[in-house]
């Protein structure tokens, strides 16, 4: 469905401000991930997942492109998560949870009247709801779950359980895949779950698991853990910096990893900006959501 439909034709923006309104989506999605120090690259890896998982589903290539897109930006409420909850380095506490589970209706709030609200809506909403019921924000069952939020809410959990937190190391993705396969009906899609299954027997998630772009593989701080942003633009003897304990990293040589330089500095570690070639490249790849 097309959602200027929905708008008077003198209100409906050109298609190069289409693309504009979508980038600036994306930046705010970027700028949210960069505020959690554990996080770096989820979203993009969300995408990656979400686009297969679609195209496995025989979607059409406008509806893989807005899944993927909900796929990058189902995580815009955590713009209302207050840092120490966001950065704890401890598992948190039910009060904790219960904080952390208002950012679908957040990140529903923050999108309010933009003209492309709709593209996202679904995904940002509803993506921790479960076929059981047991999901949330309003418990939802089976195909009351919007498409889009099912196959993100598969994506979202996989990415989950495959990265690392301070608490823990990330599962193996053969894990994971048989996590998903016990809870399948009940905390993910079935048939969804079992195409899901079916990518990763067929080692089609490999290349996304531990990247933050694509051939970009994770990078982490060796004082404090948290992620390393790199963009795959970078070249070496670039600085770059954890956004928690702000140490400053440059990039090897053939961007074989990255060495410490011994210093820090906080400032420019808090205001690295969003990665626009990253947002360009999804904004090309899915225009097709945009038609």
């Amino acid at each position: 469905m097309k959602w200027s439909r929905f708008l008077p034709t003198a209100l409906r923006p050109a298609p190069d401000s289409r693309q504009q309104l979508l980038a600036s989506l994306l930046q705010l999605a970027w700028v949210v991930e960069a505020r959690d120090p554990y996080t770096g690259g989820h979203l993009w890896r969300v995408a990656q997942f979400s686009r297969l998982l679609a195209q496995a589903a025989g979607l059409s290539e406008a509806e893989v492109a807005r899944v993927a897109l909900g796929g990058f930006l189902h995580d815009l409420g955590k713009i209302a998560i207050p840092d120490a909850i966001l950065g704890k380095k401890e598992r948190l506490n039910d009060e904790e949870y219960a904080v952390i589970r208002t950012h679908p209706e957040s990140g529903l709030r923050l999108l309010g009247a933009h003209p492309l609200a709709q593209l996202a809506r679904d995904a940002v909403l509803l993506h921790h709801e479960t076929p059981d019921g047991n999901g949330y924000p309003y418990g939802l069952r089976r195909e009351a779950i919007p498409l889009v939020a099912r196959i993100v809410g598969i994506c979202d959990a996989f990415d989950a359980m495959t990265s690392s937190r301070p608490y823990r190391s990330g599962m193996p993705i053969s894990k994971a895949l048989s996590i998903i396969k016990l809870e399948l009906g009940r905390q993910f899609d079935a048939e969804l779950g079992e195409l899901f299954l079916t990518l990763g027997d067929g080692d089609a998630l490999a290349h996304i698991v531990g990247h933050t772009d694509e051939g970009i593989p994770l990078e982490r701080c060796l004082s404090c853990g948290p992620t390393v942003v790199r963009t795959r633009e970078a070249k070496a003897g670039d600085a770059l910096y954890c956004p928690a304990c702000h140490s400053e990293y440059t990039l090897a040589p053939s961007g074989a990893g990255i060495v410490p330089s011994g210093r820090q500095n906080r400032a420019l570690a808090l205001s690295m900006a969003p990665d626009a070639a990253l947002i360009e490249r999804l904004v090309a790849q899915h225009r097709a959501a945009l038609d």
